[in-house]
């Protein structure tokens, strides 16, 4: 398969997941969406999330180390 990439399964479907994310978020923000859609499969998009790939964040990260955001106490 000379020229051809080749991903592991988990980084297709991690690829593939956070695409649909990014397009339901678009398509959230045209007129007329159907809100109750995007509110329905959103969240079993993101909780079909597979483990990213590895090499995606840097070393060390820590996703649960970051700042406070309003209404969140630590």
């Amino acid at each position: 398969m000379k020229g051809e990439t080749v991903m592991c399964p988990d980084c297709e479907d991690f690829a593939r997941t956070v695409l649909l994310l990014g397009q339901l978020a678009l398509y959230a923000d045209t007129t007329g969406a159907d809100l109750d859609f995007v509110n329905a499969v959103s969240p079993s998009l993101a909780v079909s999330l597979p483990e990213p790939p590895p090499g995606t964040f840097p070393p060390g990260y820590d996703p649960s180390d970051g700042p406070d955001y309003p209404g969140e106490g630590r």
